[in-house]
């Protein structure tokens, strides 16, 4: 199948393989229950060595700068405890992670969660971390700009891959939050 962003050689139905994502990418794909159905988020073959969005785009197109996002891994503070929540922002902007992100979590203090937290609490590789699949509780902060999109290009779980999902899609996950403004352009 011709994947419907990007020049990709194909596109596979993230149902059609799911020996390819992360054991918990796999469980979301596999008991997924939005109105987007499941066979419409795509799975791209990518090399790891160019999972990173800057070098990504330069191998993969650059129009893809425009229609990807970045999941990253938050951690907010307040009173001796900690949440931990996955903000996903279009690849241009940053997270708002001291206004937005800390306002949402009604935290004291809002910081990017350490790379092994986030690994760790995920079960995704660094890199690779994408909305499907996070742990059970977790907000998911989604940027209204991603939702409007009709494909995003997200990480597959690994730095090998990636998922090409209906931004609507992401508004359905589990513990989605959809904000204004959480990604800031730089």
């Amino acid at each position: 199948m011709r994947a419907p962003i990007g020049d990709f050689d194909t596109a596979t139905p993230a149902p059609d393989c799911l020996g390819e994502l992360t054991a918990p990418v796999a469980d979301a794909v596999r008991h997924w229950q939005g109105a987007v159905p499941a066979d419409r988020i795509l799975y791209v073959d990518t090399e790891p060595q160019w999972a990173d969005t800057a070098v990504f785009v330069e191998h993969y197109g650059r129009d893809l700068l425009e229609r990807s996002a970045n999941c990253v891994v938050v951690a907010g503070k307040r009173a001796g405890g900690t949440t931990l929540a996955a903000c996903v922002v279009a690849s241009t902007a940053r997270v708002d992670v001291n206004g937005a992100v800390r306002r949402q979590l009604g935290a004291r203090k809002a910081s990017f969660a350490s790379m092994e937290t986030a690994t760790g609490e995920t079960g995704m590789e660094y890199g690779g971390i994408t909305p499907l699949g996070l742990p059970t509780g977790w907000p998911v902060l989604v940027d209204s700009a991603v939702v409007d999109l009709p494909y995003v290009l997200v990480g597959s779980g690994r730095r090998r891959g990636k998922l090409l999902v209906p931004g609507k899609a992401l508004a359905e996950l589990p513990g989605a939050v959809v904000l204004e403004g959480l990604g800031v352009t730089v």
